[in-house]
């Protein structure tokens, strides 16, 4: 059972592995992939218990029909945390492998994760005090406390504009000086920004079993995202790195981590230190890039919570596919473009270097592609019309 996440349905579908894709929304691209085999309409997410009950009688059926827990993916952090707050009900009938509570809430509410990487003395961006922001004289980078802030505040979009996920301000004078922030401060959380473009941004992924032994990893690396520097990701690429998968594995022991994870890191531009940026404990995006780079990482998952299977060899990623969500990299392109970091030759380069599979489009799996074309025509269709309408009304 899959809470959406087209990427993580072809990766679980390119080893025929079966998925049944739980949504809200009808217009979930996932539910038109050749490799969903069943559809199930979950209620909107804010009606938690209702969507945990028909979780429940999914769960119950499926279980009973095959002998055995069905295995539940989650692929953002709504949905992580339906699960962890109700993972005694639905571990009955689901497949579950997750962190234990102190570690599950951390990873999702940072004013959490901050002092605990900090007792578990991990390197993470010094925390900036609102009193000290007066004299700090070097950049500092704001987001919010919950992941889930950007989709409840009202004030998200004026503070850090479409689709950012942080903010870099100049120094501490440069974000006091802004009223909105201001208006919401005890939501946010001030850290020292760690200097570099997007590609100093850095992943470990990796599966880890109830002890925290880490079963199967790959190493990532964005080369752009939309908005740059504090946006979401629009070209990405696997890579080698020992100093990475070395602090990936510090990270995973420390806490420790279970299940699914991804921890970002920064690499400082100027000194070449590494920062823990933040922890994700559920299924994501990159996982489509890891299968096709021969590390299927939902599909170890599916096998080890069903089978007890471990992999008989260590991971062996190759780098020969990139990863493209083309509408946002050209977004990216244009900013970049902007400041005089990028010039149109060097982003078609960058595209014709590696064959890239797509955050939409695929030849295998056209439908998403062509049924969210679909969505999107109908919906201008609408505005069109509605314009019209308006139009024709008041000229009568």
């Amino acid at each position: 059972m899959l809470l959406g996440g087209l990427n993580v349905a072809r990766a679980l579908g390119l080893v025929g592995i079966p998925v049944i894709v739980a949504a809200p929304r009808a217009c979930e691209s996932a539910l038109a992939s050749r490799y969903c085999s069943g559809g199930m309409r979950l209620p909107p997410l804010s009606e938690r218990r209702e969507a945990v009950d028909a979780l429940l009688h999914a769960g119950k059926h499926l279980a009973a029909a095959l002998g055995r827990r069905v295995p539940l993916f989650y692929t953002n952090d709504e949905c992580q945390r339906l699960v962890q707050d109700h993972r005694a009900e639905l571990g009955e009938h689901y497949a579950l492998l997750l962190n234990d509570a102190e570690v599950a809430d951390a990873v999702i509410d940072k004013d959490r994760f901050q002092p605990l990487a900090a007792r578990r003395g991990l390197p993470i961006p010094d925390t900036v005090a609102w009193d000290s922001l007066e004299s700090f004289p070097r950049p500092v980078l704001v987001k919010p406390h919950a992941k889930f802030a950007s989709k409840v505040s009202p004030m998200h979009a004026r503070i850090f504009g479409r689709g950012g996920k942080a903010r870099v301000f100049a120094d501490g004078r440069a974000l006091l000086a802004d009223t909105n922030v201001q208006q919401v401060r005890e939501q946010l959380l001030i850290q020292e920004y760690v200097e570099g473009d997007d590609r100093q941004i850095w992943s470990f992924h990796g599966f880890a079993d109830e002890d925290g032994q880490l079963l199967s990893w790959f190493v990532g690396r964005k080369i752009r995202t939309y908005p740059v520097l504090t946006g979401t990701s629009s070209f990405l690429e696997l890579a080698h790195d020992d100093e990475v998968a070395a602090l990936g594995r510090q990270v995973l022991a420390s806490l420790p981590l279970k299940g699914v994870f991804k921890i970002d890191l920064k690499r400082n531009s100027r000194s070449g230190e590494l920062r823990l940026l933040e922890v994700n404990a559920r299924y994501n995006l990159w996982h489509y890039l890891g299968a096709v780079n021969g590390v299927n990482l939902p599909s170890i998952a599916y096998r080890y919570l069903v089978h007890g299977e471990r992999p008989t060899s260590e991971p062996r990623p190759r780098t020969h596919y990139r990863w493209i969500y083309l509408r946002y990299d050209w977004r990216a392109y244009r900013q970049l473009a902007a400041r005089g970091e990028l010039r149109f030759g060097g982003w078609i380069a960058s595209l014709v270097s590696k064959p890239f599979v797509c955050q939409l489009f695929s030849w295998r799996d056209p439908l998403p592609f062509f049924d969210r074309g679909l969505s999107w025509a109908s919906i201008k269709l609408r505005r069109v019309s509605g314009t019209l309408r308006r139009w024709l009304f008041t000229a009568s």
